[in-house]
C-alpha cells in the first residue's frame, strides 16, 4: 500500500498497447497499479483470460500491480484473477427491460449462486454505481450486497456518478459502509446539447478533470479521511477530450494525492 494507506490505480481502458509498454507508461505517470480491462481488443480478452497471470507478471516488472479487473464474472475468469493475485472484479449493472425490481430480484438469485465461487477463490465482486439505465446509486448497490460477506461482494463508490444522480458524498460513503472495496475518481458535468430556443432541453454528460466537475473531490477526500479509508483509489482516465487523456490523468493524480495527503 502506498503512503497514507492509499494505492493509486488507473483504469487502462484508453491505452490499447502491449502489456510491457502499458506497464512502462503507467509507471511513468506515477501510479501504483491498474484496473485491467479483460475485454475484446485488449491484451487479455474474455476468451484468453488464462493469460491474466502472465500480464500481471509483466506489469510487476515495472512495479505495477493489477488492483482490479473490469471483465466477466464467470468461474473461469474468477479463477484467473485468483491465480494472478487480482482481488476485485469491477462491474456495473444494467437494468433489464422487465424493470428495476425484476432486475434486482434476478441479480440476488444469481449472487446467491456466485457467492461460494467467490469465496472459494478469494475474489471480491465490486459493484459500481453508474448513471443512466443502471443501478445508479450507492443505495442501490447496497441493496444488492448487504446480505453477503464484504469479502465476496463489495461496493465500488464512484462519486462522479453519484453527483450526476444527486447523491451526496457523506451519504454515499455511509451507505457503502463496510462493503466499500474501492473508490473511483473521475468527474463530469451536464452539458446542454441544444439551444435555449428548443421546446425541450437536451443534455449529455461531459467528462472533465477532477477540479471542474459536479463531484467535489475535496469533499470526497475529507469523507475518506474521516472514515479512515485505506485502499485503492482508481482514477478512471475518462475524458471527453480524448486527445488530452495523458495530460489530464497526470494532473488528476497530482490533485488526488494532494487532497489525500496527511
Amino acid at each position: 500500500m502506498a503512503e497514507g494507506g492509499y494505492a493509486f490505480s488507473v483504469f487502462t481502458k484508453p491505452w490499447k498497447m502491449p502489456v510491457p509498454e502499458l506497464g512502462r507508461h503507467v509507471s511513468a505517470l506515477g501510479f501504483d497499479g491498474v484496473e485491467f480491462p479483460v475485454r475484446p481488443g485488449y491484451p487479455v480478452e474474455p476468451d484468453t483470460v488464462e493469460q491474466l497471470p502472465t500480464a500481471a507478471k509483466q506489469l510487476a516488472d515495472f512495479g505495477i500491480r493489477i488492483c482490479s479487473v473490469a471483465g466477466p464474472t464467470d468461474e473461469r475468469s474468477i479463477a484467473a484473477c485468483a491465480q494472478a493475485g487480482v482481488p476485485v472484479i469491477r462491474i456495473c449493472l444494467n437494468v433489464d427491460d422487465a424493470g428495476y425490481i425484476a432486475t434486482e430480484t434476478r441479480l440476488l438469485k444469481e449472487y446467491e449462486q456466485l457467492a461460494p465461487v467467490l469465496e472459494r477463490y478469494g475474489v471480491t465482486l465490486g459493484i459500481q454505481n453508474h448513471v443512466g439505465n443502471c443501478v445508479g446509486s450507492i443505495l442501490g448497490c447496497r441493496r444488492l450486497v448487504e446480505r453477503f460477506d464484504p469479502k465476496q461482494f463489495g461496493i465500488v463508490w464512484d462519486p462522479a456518478h453519484c453527483a450526476l444522480c444527486g447523491e451526496e458524498p457523506q451519504i454515499a460513503a455511509d451507505v457503502a459502509g463496510s462493503h466499500l472495496c474501492m473508490v473511483n475518481l473521475k468527474n463530469a458535468v451536464w452539458q446542454r446539447t441544444n439551444g435555449p430556443e428548443a421546446e425541450v432541453a437536451q443534455w449529455s454528460t461531459y467528462w472533465t478533470d477532477g477540479r471542474n466537475g459536479l463531484a467535489s473531490w475535496p469533499r470526497v477526500a475529507d469523507v475518506l479521511k474521516q472514515r479512515g479509508y485505506q485502499g485503492v483509489i482508481c482514477l478512471c482516465a475518462e475524458y471527453s477530450d480524448g486527445n488530452a487523456v495523458n495530460r489530464l490523468t497526470a494532473g488528476d493524480l497530482a490533485f488526488a494525492k494532494s487532497l489525500l495527503a496527511g
